[in-house]
């Protein structure tokens, strides 16, 4: 049976990551410090979805699932390099899905070291322990938020992404190129997910979806940045998930056509890889509030507002590289996810 990790496992990608890949069989390994940048009872509800107990997760200690029996959950912080090496020791993964990080654009405008601690310091902790392991294929997460000022659109792995506009689309765009320093001096196979405003059931409390259902159904206003001017390729949590499992097995490769002279940023002559892990059909940002109401069927108090600092206007991904290589395009419509995120928070924050 082949072993995954999966850190960020109490998140919301993660959390939905490590459901699929038990039931395709895997054996998995969970890792999260559980901080409290939002409220730690999602985060331990997720926990409690996977078998994990609350009242018996305790520091660098396992926790075995009690409703899966190849799932193992260890309460870990990704600065901590010795308790990450003496994970990997462990176990001897065989693919590790890093997934952990300190999320969130705005947030990085108020709390900037926190990103260079768990994006930065972190990560080079988990490339280390690759390097001394040698897992078969890493796969890690970077974000939209790398193609920045960029306009040229659909976003495209082979866009030239210098220009990051938040300090945490600062911290991805680094990843990945710590990501390909390692793949080039050790041979790890490297895979960077840049992921598109990924929404769906068990979210984060900070991400639109969320914000704008608790204020519309709690009859309170909402802020809408740019006066609502604003696309996003928004992506559903399920569509996500598949594309991560499907790169699992598929672990990166040099490109045997790379040329020097003229380098593409999403390959290398070291096993390295980017994909976008996106819709590629963005929506306008008053069509997404609409389908909220709709599935609420309530109507929002708009409060309009400029451009926040750190934002982008458009973000869309290109999705060629993910179709050619995996055969997949994520396919969920808004209105379709929209609904499924709303029956869960009605049920998770009943009236």
């Amino acid at each position: 049976m082949e072993t995954i990790l999966v850190t960020g496992s109490a998140g919301f990608i993660g959390y939905h990551t490590v459901i699929n890949l038990l039931k395709q069989g895997y054996r998995v390994i969970g890792m999260d410090n559980i901080n409290d940048y939002y409220d730690v009872d999602l985060k331990y509800g997720r926990l409690k979805e996977t078998g994990i107990a609350r009242e018996k997760i305790h520091w660098a200690e396992p926790v075995e699932s009690n409703r899966y029996e190849n799932y193992v959950f260890h309460r870990l912080d990704l600065q901590d390099n010795q308790g990450v090496e003496n994970l990997f020791q462990k176990y001897k993964f065989d693919y590790v899905i890093h997934l952990a990080a300190q999320a969130g654009v705005r947030y990085s405008l108020i709390n900037p070291y926190s990103y260079v601690d768990s994006n930065l310091k972190g990560f080079l902790n988990i490339l280390e322990a690759c390097r001394k392991y040698s897992p078969r294929h890493l796969l890690y997460a970077s974000s939209s938020s790398v193609y920045g000022s960029n306009t040229k659109i659909p976003f495209s792995e082979k866009d030239n992404v210098d220009h990051p506009v938040s300090l945490y689309a600062a911290t991805k765009k680094s990843n990945e190129l710590m990501a390909h320093t390692y793949s080039h001096l050790y041979q790890i196979p490297t895979t960077g997910l840049r992921f598109f405003t990924v929404y769906g059931p068990w979210g984060r409390p900070d991400m639109a979806v969320f914000l704008f259902t608790k204020a519309i159904r709690d009859g309170q206003p909402i802020k809408v940045f740019n006066n609502g001017e604003m696309m996003r390729d928004f992506t559903y949590i399920d569509d996500v998930v598949e594309g991560i499992s499907r790169l699992v097995q598929k672990p990166a490769t040099p490109n045997s056509a790379f040329n020097s002279n003229n380098p593409d940023p999403a390959s290398s002559d070291a096993p390295y890889r980017l994909y976008n892990i996106g819709k590629s059909g963005p929506e306008m940002l008053m069509d997404f509030i609409s389908a909220i109401e709709r599935a609420l069927n309530k109507k929002a108090i708009k409060n309009m507002m400029p451009l926040q600092a750190g934002d982008v206007e458009k973000t869309w991904a290109d999705t060629q590289e993910l179709e050619k290589n995996i055969s997949y395009i994520p396919q969920t419509s808004i209105n379709e996810g929209i609904q499924e995120f709303v029956d869960w928070y009605n049920q998770f924050y009943p009236q």
